[in-house]
Parts: C-alpha cells; sequence; structure tokens
C-alpha cells in the first residue's frame, strides 16, 4: 500500500501542466529521432541534455523530458523499420524481418498499428514492474557495502557486451578507455594531480555530459558528413495503407505480446542486456512456439507484437537498475544516469527516500507517456513518415546547434567546448572501428565510485584484498560477474540475430 501511495503522489507531481507539456513534446521527439536512421534513444537523450539545462528545467521536469524521448524513440525505431527496412536503431532489427514484409503487401499501417499497440502493452507493464521492483530492490541494497559496491559496478562492466555484443573484447577496451579518462583530476585521496599535463581545466576531471554529446551527438555528425552528406531519404511516397488492424488480427497477436513483455522485462533488468537482448529473444522464443505454418519472416503479425513488445519492456526493465541501485542497464540509462549526476541527484538506495517526488514523478510520468505516444502513433503515422524524407544537410547542422549551444550554456567554458570536438572526433574514429561507446560512458560515470568503494573497502580492512569476498552478497556479485563475461563468450554466437552480421544504420549503438 505504501508503494501505491507514493505512486498517488507521483501522479500529483506529474500531473502539472508543465510536466504534461514536457511528457508530450518528448514523446514527439523522440518519436521522431526513432524514426530516423541512426539516431536511436542513446543519441536523442544526450542530444537533448544540452536543450534541457539551457531551459533551466528542474530535476523532475528535466527527467520527465528526457524519459519520454526514450520511451517515444522506442516507439519510433519501428517507423522505418517497417516502411522502409532501415531500423532507426538495433533493437528494431528484429521488427524489419516481419514488418516490411506486411507494408510490402500493403498492410504497413496494420504493421505499424500492431507494433504500436505492442510497444504499449510492453512499456506499461514494465513501468509496473518497475514500481513494484525497484523499491524491493532498495531493501536488498541496504546490505551493499563498500566492498560490495566494488563488485557490483565490476558486475556492470563485465555484463556490459551481453550476448547481443559482437565482440566482447571490444566492449572491454571500451571500458577500461572510459574508466582511464574517470582518473583525469585531482586525485580525491592525496589531493595529487593525475593526467592533467598542467592543465588547469583538467584538475576538475572530464565534465561526463561534455563527453556524452560529444560521443554521441558530434560523433553522429561526423558519421553523417563521411557518409552521407547532401543525401536524404528516399524521397518516393509510402503508402501506409490501413491504419487499424482487425480485431481478429489484434486477438491472434496479444499472447505473443505478453510473453514478449515478461523476456524483455527480464533482459532489461539484466545490467548490460538492455533492449537488442530482449527483442532477440522475444522473436526467437515466439517464432519457435508459434511458428507452426512457416509465416515468420513473410509478414506474420506475431512477429512485429513480439520484439516491440519485448524491446519496450526492456527499456522499462532498464530503469530498475538504474534507479534501485545507480547501475545502468543499458546505454540510454547510462546517459540518464549522467543527468541525474549533473542534478545532484544520486540513484541508488537512498533515491526513494532522499527524493521521492523525482522518483515517483518519473514512474508516473511513464504512465502517462505511454498513453500519449499510444494516441499519437496512430493518427500521426503519416507526419512521421514524412519526417523520414528530411535531407540530412538540414538534420545535422541542428544537432551540432542544440549541442554547442547547450553545452556552452551549461559551463559558459570554451575549453568544454575543445574537449567535446575532441570526444566528438574520438567517438567517429571508435565508431569507425567498431568499438562500442557505451562502456566509454559508463566507466567515466561509474569510474570514480568505483575507486571510492575500493579504497574505502582496502582501507577498513588495512589492505587485505581477500576482504572484497567476505560477503555471500560480493561472492555472488563476482560469480555473476565471471559467468556474464564468459557465457557470451562461448553461447553468445547462438543468441546473436542472424541479421547482425548485416550492415545497418551507421553509428547505430545499443539501446
Amino acid at each position: 500500500m505504501d508503494t501505491l501511495a507514493s505512486l498517488a503522489d507521483g501522479f500529483a507531481v506529474a500531473l502539472t501542466w508543465q510536466n504534461l507539456f514536457l511528457a508530450l513534446i518528448g514523446c514527439f521527439l523522440g518519436t521522431i529521432i526513432g524514426a530516423l536512421p541512426g539516431l536511436g534513444p542513446s543519441n536523442g537523450v544526450a542530444i537533448l541534455i544540452p536543450l534541457a539545462f539551457t531551459l533551466g528545467l528542474p530535476a523532475t521536469p528535466a527527467l520527465i523530458l528526457l524519459t519520454s524521448v526514450y520511451y517515444g524513440a522506442m516507439y519510433g525505431g519501428r517507423i522505418s523499420s517497417i516502411l522502409l527496412n532501415i531500423p532507426g536503431d538495433e533493437p528494431a532489427l528484429m521488427t524489419t524481418l516481419d514488418g516490411h514484409p506486411m507494408a510490402k503487401a500493403g498492410k504497413a499501417g496494420e504493421a505499424l498499428a500492431i507494433s504500436g499497440l505492442a510497444s504499449f502493452v510492453g512499456a506499461f507493464f514494465a513501468t509496473w514492474g518497475l514500481v513494484f521492483l525497484a523499491p524491493q530492490l532498495v531493501k536488498v541494497a541496504l546490505l551493499f557495502g563498500p566492498a560490495e559496491y566494488f563488485a557490483l559496478f565490476v558486475l556492470a562492466f563485465a555484463t556490459l557486451g551481453g550476448i547481443a555484443s559482437r565482440n566482447q573484447a571490444k566492449a572491454a577496451l571500451a571500458a577500461v578507455l572510459g574508466l582511464g579518462i574517470a582518473t583525469i583530476g585531482v586525485d580525491g585521496q592525496t589531493g595529487v594531480p593525475r593526467f592533467s599535463f598542467g592543465e588547469v581545466h583538467l584538475y576538475d576531471g572530464i565534465d561526463f555530459l561534455v563527453a556524452i554529446v560529444g560521443l554521441f551527438a558530434l560523433s553522429e555528425v561526423f558519421i553523417f558528413l563521411e557518409h552521407r552528406a547532401g543525401g536524404g531519404a528516399d524521397d518516393k511516397a509510402v503508402k501506409v495503407g490501413r491504419i487499424v488492424p482487425p480485431w481478429k488480427m489484434v486477438r491472434e497477436t496479444i499472447p505473443a505480446m505478453g510473453r514478449s513483455t515478461i523476456f524483455g522485462f527480464i533482459a532489461g533488468v539484466l545490467p548490460g542486456a538492455g533492449a537488442s537482448l530482449g527483442s532477440f529473444i522475444s522473436y526467437t522464443f515466439e517464432k519457435r512456439i508459434s511458428d507452426r505454418n512457416g509465416t515468420f519472416g513473410k509478414g506474420d503479425p506475431r512477429g512485429v507484437a513480439a520484439p516491440e513488445a519485448g524491446n519496450n519492456s526492456a527499456a522499462g526493465g532498464a530503469l530498475v537498475p538504474m534507479l534501485a541501485l545507480g547501475v545502468p542497464g543499458s546505454g540510454t540509462t547510462a546517459v540518464l544516469l549522467a543527468m541525474l549526476l549533473a542534478l545532484n541527484i544520486t540513484p541508488g538506495p537512498l533515491l526513494f527516500q532522499q527524493n521521492p517526488d523525482v522518483v515517483w514523478g518519473l514512474i508516473a510520468a511513464l504512465f502517462i507517456g505511454n498513453i500519449m505516444l499510444l494516441a499519437m502513433n496512430l493518427p500521426l503515422v503519416s507526419l512521421f513518415v514524412r519526417v523520414l524524407l528530411i535531407p540530412t544537410r538540414y538534420l545535422m547542422p541542428a544537432v551540432a546547434m542544440i549541442s554547442f549551444v547547450g553545452i556552452y550554456g551549461i559551463s559558459g567554458s570554451t575549453f568544454d567546448l575543445v574537449v567535446m570536438v575532441i570526444f566528438g572526433v574520438m567517438g567517429w574514429v571508435l565508431r569507425k572501428l567498431d568499438v562500442p561507446l557505451v562502456p566509454i560512458i559508463l566507466g567515466v560515470l561509474l569510474g570514480d565510485q568505483m575507486e571510492k568503494n575500493l579504497r574505502r573497502a582496502m582501507t577498513i580492512h588495512d589492505g587485505d584484498w581477500t576482504m572484497l569476498f567476505n560477503s555471500w552478497l560480493a561472492i555472488g556479485l563476482w560469480t555473476f560477474a565471471i559467468v556474464g563475461f564468459v557465457l557470451p563468450l562461448i553461447v553468445g554466437r547462438y543468441f546473436r540475430p542472424k541479421i547482425a552480421d548485416e550492415p545497418i544504420a551507421e553509428g547505430a549503438d545499443p539501446d
């Protein structure tokens, strides 16, 4: 009952005119961002973080705006997947298998409607899972000491690659690079500058917002300039057709939505798995139990409903470890974690006690945003289709402008703009080498806390390193970390989608 009472208080926060307007704007922008190939939810949220600071939004409205963009982008990724056979991001890859064949058969509108309904079902029930699971996880988190937190951070880095990753070694390399960047600045224990090279501006370390906007937003601009300068989407009109699907089609997809919601939520809660794994597992499982006539891959509505429910429920599940433990469950929640830290709000066990208005207002806004997205995505499908035709020569300058103006508005430092450009170039190079960017961001975000907890644990136990394995909780976390790193190397090839090796939108990062 306390949980429901807290949720009611959250609705009182979310149902203000300002927060409703921000949720609506976030859902609209997120759907457009998700529909544009290559951007995806991680990039979309990173691009709009400077805008949230420039507008001077308090913590709760800013988070409502960005999480609405997050959920909207998960919805929007299906539009280009179904209509153009171009996934907006990796979680939408599986939607192309049956979504585009439906579009070619003249059922694009029905496919979009089924995917929108499945997205709503997955996100709605995942948000209920967030309501009840996150507070329980907080109770477990109160058992954590410095050694347990250090093991938890190791678990987060060990599982970053996930089963859907193409190269665990590159994910590990990216994590080490992120941890190295986190060491720049004055050592908090000794007061000695580290890797500052005599530059006073680096004494405070690297601002993670600068790193995020550079790695995601600016590198996206460089990618587009390299491969798509002057180009745009195909100007050929896309026929949507009938928008409202027949009731028989909806009824046949309901079991698939239910099963996929459960699989997706579990995948989202696991640190590092994210929506890509949720989408793939949902589609694979549904195909094995439902494809009796060999219709999957040829335009079966269940093949659209399953991955959409899976990836959207994974998006909600990824918020559980971020809010309760301070460990992001996906790339986008890592960006949202940076936003919270920038607002001097620390996710973790005490978040529900110290900032209940923020966390419960955010959860209530997720319910409202889901309803907005469902109501918006059906009648405005034709508008979103036209957005796909925007030439990149107009889109990318807007992204660059928001990045520069936003970062300068936050810090007022031209040095940060130079650092942002450096990170943009670095992100561009790493993408060309197929090195994931999310582990770098996670390393920058968690590196400082990881180091502090290790030092604190060593100090308490007089330098005895065996204390890192002293409790059953620490041993369990270390076990999961080892299994999470080794298991994908052994069985990952059986779980990766077959189309993972096909070329997708350049620069798209897993959610």
